[in-house]
């Protein structure tokens, strides 16, 4: 830039740094946060002041929120005031603008006085206003509450809603009861007579209303007592003061019969022909006026029963027992308000029965078997029909009786039933299949009315004289490594029976009765061509029984009849051989457990693991997982040991894998669990349990405080062990401070608040100074710091506080409590805002302003020396003269 261009921004540079100056000048400026109250002297204007009742008279009046006097002014040629309106000769003001008032004030009386000042001239001529003056009469508790009667009468019935009002005491008060003083609280103070101490009644201590307790509407029985009799007092001040006014009434009430009671059940005979609606039953509410409602408690699509306003309840159509046999739903009464008077009434509905079904047979054909062997008067069967209407009545009742026997050879009357237990039997002689290998029987089954044919097949079956014969009793010699599958198949067995087909005397089922003691093999039938197929059940083990003799034994279900017995034919065998697979080494167990003390010294042996090789081949150990390097294992016994320092508080429980292999073969391994559980020593120092920050008292003290902070340290904890102990960790803080220990349970009071799990809030008289949480134990973990005097400085104060947790052997450890004394603001550590960090002081705002006026000052004479000798030594050109660029 040329000397002439700076020589033009000259001024503009000037006038920035001015601003610059008085920007400084604004912002470092010390302003006051409070304003200053005076008291009120002033021109003539409307105001409105609040007076408390009952003060003495001749009483300077306040303006409200102040406490100087009120005077007013008027300007000249004013020379003295005028008050009128409803000064009731109370309110006066004097010639220099003093208001005040002579005599006590009433609110009861008058609770807003309506003023008018005027200001006057010498000759009486108001000059100034006049302008509305309001003076409000604050109420104080001066009258007591009174009851409207000295004794009240009424009336409740025996089960009526418990909260239900059935009555009202009714009391006044004249003071405001906008405020506490006119607020009135109602209690039940005696109630006779009382029955096991307990209220049977009870109120609504803001409105009076007077109700059943739930124990009062179950328990009040006219027979037992008519009358009780209450004393029902009233307070005012919310019945939250001892000062409070009260007054007293007795109530008398009389307990009537409750006639809103249950019907009894109702019987209705189904279907009905006469017409409907029936009435079937009735209710009735105590007082006229009830609305009633049935509610449908099964939830049925169609409910057929109604009731009326008359409490009448009728059935709306005819019923069907074998449809739903009773009925179960409720009658409510509602007063005109929708609301529920009293408990519903459950109402119970029997149909009863009438002959109007046949009996059915259970089935179209029912089948029995008999063998052909049976002896005369033997059980065939049991003989069933249903009968839809009521049971166990003479509608339901069914007698059988045997009408018909098809083919009727050798001879008719073959079989009987009994006449009402519908057992079949045979009659006259054993049955024989070559005569008739089926019988068709027709049953009749009747009640009292109706009868119906049922159909009966009875089947002669063969009788089991035939034993089963395999068709090769040796199936020589099968060989199968010992991982074959389960499940697999390995041989397929053949016998055959000459009984009946498809009956239980020739089904087969085949039994191994030798060679098989662990059950590792199993025989499943076909049941339609009674082969059996030989699996494996269990797996094979070659090292335990490498060969085997498997016999087989086919029987019937059925036992076989007399003098026929099962023989050699019925028994078949085989040669299992099982060669051998290499397998894996084999664990006793899958997770071993062993437990040592954390101090246990380096090479302690902590536990045994074991492995067998099913091929008798030696087994190699190895660890696998020991990510802390804790252990090591002794590849041949197995013996594991420490090989490193162990810490419980690490790690509780030291989980690993044993791998086993076993040495030469196809080296192969399996793996097992073990798991080193580490028992504690004592071998941490005690700290705080938390960090503790923030903790203060509101300086200067009242009185001495305290505060509670709760240890802790990182060792298993238990019940017997020792609790801490707490010292002041320097003797010159003795004279200052005190620090004792104290036990904290559940639902303490000692500093402590607790609601659920433990919250802990440390508190004092000048508010919360610092909180905790966590499960409440009932140990010595906890310990209050108190001050032994108020005499402290507004400062942090870094208290040690020495712990020691007695253990075996004891540790100690010294931790630090930062406590602040500082200045409160609504139970808030508050410090002003000019001695906060970052925040200039007065003194220092003086000395940045005086820095900034030298610096402009240093500025400006610079930029004046410049021009200065700009000019001398570029002085301007002449007008004609071009400018150069």
């Amino acid at each position: 830039m040329s000397p002439s261009e700076e020589t033009k921004m000259a001024p503009a540079r000037l006038h920035f740094l001015c601003l610059l100056a008085l920007y400084l000048l604004w912002v470092t400026a010390p302003t006051s946060a409070y304003g200053q109250e005076g008291k009120f002297s002033g021109p003539l204007k409307p105001m409105t002041f609040s007076i408390f009742e009952g003060q003495e008279p001749s009483q300077i009046i306040f303006q409200r929120g102040r406490r100087p006097s009120v005077k007013f002014k008027a300007n000249p040629p004013a020379v003295a005031f005028e008050l009128t309106g409803e000064t009731d000769g109370i309110f006066k003001i004097e010639k220099d603008g003093l208001l005040y008032h002579t005599t006590a004030l009433d609110r009861e009386t008058r609770a807003v006085h309506h003023l008018q000042l005027a200001a006057l001239d010498s000759q009486g001529t108001i000059v100034e206003g006049p302008v509305p003056i309001i003076i409000e009469v604050k109420d104080i508790n001066d009258n007591r509450p009174t009851f409207l009667q000295r004794k009240y009468e009424s009336s409740v019935r025996q089960n009526s809603r418990p909260g239900k009002p059935f009555m009202y005491v009714n009391a006044t008060d004249l003071d405001d009861p906008a405020t506490p003083n006119g607020q009135l609280f109602y209690q039940i103070v005696i109630q006779l007579p009382k029955i096991n101490n307990v209220m049977y009644f009870q109120i609504n201590n803001k409105t009076g209303e007077i109700s059943l307790t739930p124990e009062g509407s179950q328990e009040l029985d006219p027979v037992k007592n008519p009358f009780y009799n209450l004393v029902v007092s009233v307070k005012d001040m919310a019945g939250q003061s001892e000062n409070s006014f009260s007054d007293t009434t007795s109530v008398d009430i009389t307990v009537r019969e409750n006639i809103w009671k249950a019907p009894e059940p109702v019987e209705i005979r189904e279907n009905l022909t006469d017409p409907h609606p029936i009435k079937i039953t009735q209710v009735q509410w105590n007082d006229p006026g009830a609305q009633y409602s049935l509610i449908n408690k099964e939830k049925l699509p169609q409910f057929p029963f109604s009731v009326d306003q008359e409490g009448n309840i009728y059935v709306t159509k005819p019923l069907d027992r074998e449809e739903k046999d009773s009925y179960v739903f409720f009658a409510t009464a509602k007063d005109e308000n929708g609301k529920p008077l009293s408990y519903p009434l459950e109402i119970h509905v029997k149909v009863t029965d009438i002959n109007d079904n046949p009996p059915t047979c259970l089935a179209p054909l029912t089948v029995f078997e008999v063998q052909e062997n049976e002896n005369m008067g033997n059980s065939i069967g049991v003989f069933a029909a249903h009968d839809m209407d009521e049971p166990d009545s003479i509608n339901s009742i069914l007698k059988y009786k045997l009408v018909d026997q098809t083919p009727k050879v050798p001879t008719d009357g073959l079989f009987l039933i009994d006449e009402y237990g519908g057992k079949v039997q045979l009659s006259k002689q054993s049955l024989k299949k070559q005569d008739s290998p089926q019988y068709n029987l027709t049953v009749e089954v009747s009640d009292i009315d109706f009868k119906t044919l049922c159909s009966v097949q009875v089947n002669v079956i063969d009788i089991n004289d035939q034993i089963p014969i395999f068709e090769i009793s040796d199936y020589g010699s099968k060989t199968f490594s010992e991982d074959t599958a389960i499940g697999s198949t390995i041989l397929v067995i053949q016998a055959t029976d000459a009984d009946e087909p498809f009956t239980g005397s020739s089904k087969i089922l085949y039994k191994i009765v030798q060679g098989d003691p662990e059950g590792r093999l199993e025989v499943v039938t076909d049941p339609k061509t009674n082969t059996g197929y030989v699996k494996i059940k269990k797996p094979l083990d070659f090292e335990t029984q490498p060969v085997t003799s498997i016999v087989f034994q086919a029987v019937n279900p059925e036992p076989l009849v007399e003098d026929v017995e099962y023989n050699a034919s019925s028994f078949a065998s085989f040669e299992l051989i099982v060669t051998d697979v290499n397998e894996v080494p084999v664990f006793p167990q899958q997770i071993f457990l062993a437990n040592v003390s954390e101090d246990a010294a380096v090479g302690t042996k902590v536990g045994t693991v074991t492995a067998r090789d099913p091929e008798g081949l030696a087994v190699s150990y190895s660890l696998k997982g020991d990510k802390r390097g804790w252990l090591k294992i002794d590849s041949v016994t197995g013996e594991i040991f420490s090989s490193a320092p162990l810490d419980r508080e690490t790690e509780s429980v030291y989980r690993v894998q044993v791998v086993a292999t076993e040495v030469g073969g196809s080296s192969l391994s399996s793996m097992a669990h073990f798991h080193l559980a580490l028992t504690d020593v004592n071998d941490n120092p005690p700290r705080l349990a938390k960090e503790y920050t923030g903790l203060f008292f509101c300086h200067p003290l009242t009185s001495p405080g305290s505060l509670i902070f709760e240890a802790t340290d990182d060792d298993q904890q238990s019940l017997w062990r020792p609790k801490f102990t707490f010292a002041l960790g320097r003797e010159s803080l003795q004279s200052d401070w005190d620090v004792a220990k104290i036990n904290v349970t559940a639902g303490s009071e000692e500093g402590i608040r607790s609601i659920g799990t433990r919250v802990i809030v440390i508190v004092s008289q000048y508010g919360v100074l610092g909180t905790d949480a966590g499960p409440l134990q009932d140990h010595c973990t906890h310990a209050r710091l108190s001050t032994k005097h108020t005499r402290f400085e507004e400062q942090v104060y870094d208290i040690p506080i020495l712990i020691n947790d007695g253990g075996q052997p004891p540790m100690e450890g010294i931790v630090s409590l930062s406590v602040t004394f500082c200045q409160c603001v609504d139970g808030s550590c508050f410090r002003p805002a000019g001695r906060q960090d970052g925040i200039p002081t007065v003194g220092m705002a003086v000395g940045i302003l005086l820095t900034t006026f030298l610096v402009i000052g240093i500025i400006l004479a610079v930029v004046f020396i410049r021009i200065r000798k700009d000019k001398v030594e570029n002085p301007q050109p002449p007008e004609n003269q071009p400018l150069r660029s």
